[in-house]
């Protein structure tokens, strides 16, 4: 194999985001659903004999550093490959919009060159590779809408019904660390899972452990915790897709599909204040995805259900970016690297 061409990068949403801890090295403890989307970057990958490893902009010049040069140097430096590439990116996805774009550059490095090298390395070898890259890299690589927790490294495939989302990005990107140091980021008082059911018209929930209401002392028995509190059957998994029927009146400081981020977001730029208030007004919902700016809307057809494809985006002032975008049951590249 000398190439591979078209290959593409989804974004993700964070369809909630709860605050619920925060380990001693001042990482912070999240719960969310990440969903994937159909907006999405395109990689170009040609197999170079001598080694090296080359990033070829076809756009707006990125970073001289990216993930993408990182993921394809860890991978060679891991691997002990002595083939290289040449890597061309059109970028599609905004940047600093909360949406995981220079993530899942590197999550589909990573399954390319594992292919184009030859090294036919399963998932799970792939998988920490993708932790030291950044927590958001091996939800890509895994290729399944996901419930997640710790720092976002810890995730549970899940099923959700397809959706349509109005996106829109801002002409402002937010520091990660000036959301997350804001004196306005509140702790969830208890974990994520709260979830309407309407065909049964009835709620699940589970009873937050100890460990999540205070600071977690040992990281190492935090991956446990993480794993241990919230025990998810094959039924409970698809009951969260409930989470996805999001109110419609988000301003509810007690909507359980809220993002815990959005408020220091607001209190940073009023442009995420701005965008929120424009998809409100056409859909009659938004919320802010990630660590912003990005923010979305949920577009309901007449029976209630997300089938308007078809819809439009408000005007956009100068500088904006968004898009009306479908669900995506699984990752374009899910089956790449075996399980």
């Amino acid at each position: 194999m000398q190439a591979l061409y078209d290959v593409p990068a989804p974004a993700k949403l964070n369809l909630f985001l709860h605050v619920v801890g925060k380990r001693p090295d001042g990482y912070h403890l999240l719960e969310s659903v990440f969903a994937l989307v159909d907006w999405a970057d395109t990689l170009h990958f040609e197999r170079r004999g001598d080694g090296l490893l080359q990033r070829h902009d076809r756009g707006d010049a990125l970073p001289a550093d990216d993930l993408c040069l990182r993921a394809a140097r860890l991978l060679q430096a891991e691997s002990g490959c002595t083939l290289g590439a040449d890597i061309h990116i059109e970028k599609r996805l905004p940047s600093g919009a909360g949406m995981g774009g220079g993530s899942s550059d590197a999550a589909s490095t990573l399954l390319a060159l594992n292919r184009l090298w030859g090294l036919h390395w399963p998932l799970s070898r792939l998988l920490p590779l993708g932790l030291k890259l950044g927590a958001d890299v091996p939800f890509f690589l895994g290729g399944r809408n996901a419930f997640v927790q710790g720092i976002g490294e810890d995730l549970t495939p899940i099923e959700l019904p397809e959706q349509t989302f109005a996106i829109v990005k801002p002409d402002v990107s937010i520091p990660t660390k000036d959301i997350f140091s804001s004196p306005l980021l509140q702790r969830s008082e208890s974990l994520a899972i709260v979830a309407v059911f309407p065909e049964h018209g009835s709620k699940i929930s589970t009873e937050p452990s100890e460990s999540s209401r205070t600071d977690v002392a040992d990281t190492s028995q935090n991956a446990k915790n993480s794993a241990s509190r919230v025990e998810l059957n094959a039924e409970s998994c698809a009951r969260i897709a409930g989470f996805l029927e999001i109110e419609k009146n988000s301003s509810q400081e007690t909507n359980s599909s809220r993002n815990d981020l959005q408020k220091p977001a607001e209190q940073y730029s009023s442009q995420v204040t701005q965008a929120l208030a424009l998809l409100e007004s056409r859909f009659g919902n938004s919320r802010m995805t990630g660590s912003g700016s990005a923010v979305f809307a949920t577009v309901q057809g007449k029976d209630g259900m997300s089938n308007q494809p078809m819809a439009t985006l408000p005007e956009l002032p100068p500088g904006w970016v968004g898009k009306v975008c479908r669900s995506l049951v699984q990752h374009p590249l899910r089956g790449w690297a075996e399980d």
